[in-house]
């Protein structure tokens, strides 16, 4: 059992993992609140409509650790999210979508006079291709001429970094992940010039958010009191929101990837493509698997495949386009047992944050059962420079089975990634794949693709059954 060290910065409550479960202990201070949303028609819409994680009092909250239920008002137990997921992964549409869900959220709270005190994007998760938003102690009721105090923060996390791929072209992922508080007004203006004050919302929310930050850094003044001396009516928080959502929906993700038509680009043919296809499918078909990882996903044929052997996919690839492709994609299908990330094989993502306890590692956050790695070694070896067999040696220690494909020197995909660079790569031959392959793993099956340059291996890490 341990508490999840990232729900700290919640005053209302913490978190827990008891027995896999996710408990809330909700502190008793924060009962009248919690008391009044948990009963609230509001509370029931979002839970009904899945726009809330699912939650109820667990049934056995007697045998429960008194750790966890001391100076609790309630305890309740929320549906566990497949795999945990963080802004900085996800690519333009997964953001969007996640943008959208929290003001369609306030905009319905607005209808019941409550309103979310924060608006993180952290409050959100997805199953699959479908957001859900997670903290339900965000909800309170609105005091008169209130602000909406999550505007500052709405921006930094979710409508800045937006702009910055629509309006830049500069993919966010690498600055929410260095920047867990989102994006300041100030520094992100100065990316803005001349030009772009004409582009929808740049004036308004980040060249005035910006100055209005300088201008009110030095005053002694609370912001908060000021506008609430003012008067603020919930219309107008409403007609902000409503402003937003309209600015969100004409943000569209722009450029283009050459990962994005390597399924109408690649170097081998249609019968290969179809062998290949034959062997993955009955390796994955020897046993259901809990969780899979696709790495190197492309626009996700394969995790496709593996969604129909497994209870969940999580599709990883560095091309922010690519991993788009398949968001769009999968939300057209409504599958829900695949999570596509954006997510650099040779720069994981770590533990950071507070302590570096607060975001998990990849790797914390749950280990594969299976893994396909097709048409990934040579770019590993070759453009990252990670020796093959460290490579596998990091696979073997996972303590997972493997889908994995080697692409000999001969092949032209090789042959364009070492077209400008010395062949240093002495390690990268098919008879030290192999012999490495199977120190560290079981070997199961294997395949020559027709064409003669690939190769398929099925196998186990040592002590897998």
């Amino acid at each position: 059992m341990c508490w999840e060290s990232g729900s700290f910065r919640d005053p209302a409550g913490r978190i827990f993992v008891f027995e896999g479960r996710i408990l809330r202990a909700i502190r008793t201070s924060f009962a009248p609140i919690w008391n009044e949303f948990s009963s609230s028609p509001l509370y029931q819409e979002l839970q009904q409509e899945g726009l809330l994680i699912r939650s109820a009092p667990p049934a056995d909250i007697l045998r429960l650790p008194a750790f966890i239920t001391e100076g609790s008002c309630a305890v309740i137990e929320h549906e566990r999210i497949p795999f945990v997921s963080y802004p900085y992964e996800w690519p333009f549409g997964m953001l969007k979508d996640a943008a959208l869900l929290h003001l369609d959220i306030l905009d319905r709270a607005l209808k019941h006079d409550f309103i979310a005190k924060d608006a993180s994007a952290y409050n959100v998760q997805f199953r699959g291709s479908k957001p859900v938003f997670v903290d339900v102690l965000s909800f309170a009721h609105l005091p008169p001429g209130e602000p909406w105090l999550g505007y500052h923060q709405f921006c930094g996390m979710f409508l800045y970094p937006l702009m910055l791929q629509a309006y830049k072209q500069i993919p966010f992922q690498s600055w929410l992940r260095s920047e867990l508080e989102g994006l300041d007004p100030v520094p992100f203006s100065r990316l803005m010039g001349v030009r772009d004050l004409l582009r929808p919302g740049v004036l308004t929310h980040v060249r005035l958010q910006a100055w209005m930050q300088e201008r009110l850094a030095a005053t002694r003044q609370s912001v908060r009191q000021k506008i609430k001396t003012t008067g603020l009516s919930k219309a107008a928080i409403s007609n902000n929101i409503r402003g937003l959502r309209r600015l969100l929906l004409k943000l569209h993700l722009r450029g283009s990837s050459a990962w994005v038509d390597y399924v109408r680009t690649r170097t081998y043919s249609d019968p290969a493509l179809k062998q290949k296809e034959g062997f993955v499918r009955q390796a994955l078909g020897s046993q259901r698997w809990g969780l899979v990882w696709d790495l190197g996903c492309n626009t996700g044929d394969f995790s496709r495949l593996a969604g129909d052997y497994a209870d969940f996919v999580v599709a990883l690839d560095a091309d922010p386009l690519c991993v788009e492709w398949l968001y769009q994609g999968l939300k057209q299908e409504g599958r829900r047992n695949i999570l596509p990330l954006v997510m650099n094989l040779a720069n994981l993502s770590p533990d950071q944050g507070w302590a570096g306890r607060e975001r998990q590692s990849l790797l914390a956050r749950g280990r594969p059962d299976m893994v396909l790695c097709l048409a990934l070694v040579h770019h590993m070896a070759i453009s990252c420079n990670v020796p093959i067999r460290a490579f596998l040696a990091w696979l073997a220690e996972l303590g997972t089975s493997v889908i994995i494909e080697f692409v000999s020197k001969e092949d032209p995909m090789v042959q364009q990634l070492l077209l400008n660079k010395d062949d240093t790569y002495g390690d990268y031959n098919r008879p030290y794949f192999e012999h490495s392959l199977n120190q560290l793993f079981d070997v199961k099956d294997t395949v020559a693709i027709a064409g003669g340059s690939r190769f398929l291996y099925f196998a186990t890490a040592r002590g897998r059954p």
